[in-house]
């Protein structure tokens, strides 16, 4: 049987937790064994709130897919999930859509997530413009990236190439509509996917 904890700012009790509240129910899901899934999106966090769920949310064996999208994030929620992401050792797929991580948001996702067993990261409409990914910091299991609706440069497309041709690369699944790529970007795109 699967478990999930799945809530969004609609839900009164959500509004109305402190951020010891916070902190707390994430003690509490790192020392559960059997939650799968954690949602919380729509307005249910900001970075304040995030920030203190994983103060106490460092690790987990159980939790396999978590959405966070539509909660206004930034980067600085990254930095917090930090900890948490480099221990999360079934965590599958992660959805941080409808954020403002902006580019230093992913780049550190990537770095973050390199040694993980994340197979999807959905970062779709949040903002970014480039991508600057070491070659080393590619997550070594990624199969799908979703990267629609940002607004991705030439440049951006470029450090993109790490990822389609990168040794190890593992991505089988790139979606980047409603990005406004321009012909220059195109051109990148093709000649790595020849290459």
């Amino acid at each position: 049987e699967k478990t999930m904890l799945a809530e969004s700012s609609d839900d009164n009790y959500i509004r109305n937790i402190t951020d010891d509240g916070w902190e707390e129910l994430g003690r509490d899901i790192s020392n559960n064994t059997h939650l799968e899934t954690v949602a919380l999106c729509s307005g249910a966090l900001d970075d304040q709130k995030l920030s203190c769920f994983f103060r106490g949310l460092t690790e987990s064996s159980s939790i396999k897919n978590m959405h966070l999208y539509d909660n206004g994030l930034s980067v600085a929620a990254v930095r917090s999930m930090v900890p948490f992401l480099q221990n999360a050792n079934s965590l599958n797929k992660l959805t941080v859509s409808h954020n403002n991580l902006q580019s230093g948001g992913l780049n550190l996702l990537f770095r973050t997530l390199r040694n993980s067993p994340i197979e999807t990261l959905s970062c779709n409409n949040c903002g970014i413009e480039s991508i600057d990914i070491d070659i080393d910091s590619i997550p070594q299991n990624l199969k799908a990236l979703n990267l629609s609706g940002n607004r991705i440069s030439a440049d951006g497309y470029r450090g993109m190439v790490k990822l389609l041709q990168g040794e190890n690369s593992t991505l089988a699944t790139l979606r980047l509509n409603n990005n406004d790529i321009d012909d220059q970007g195109v051109e990148i795109l093709v000649d790595a996917l020849q290459s």
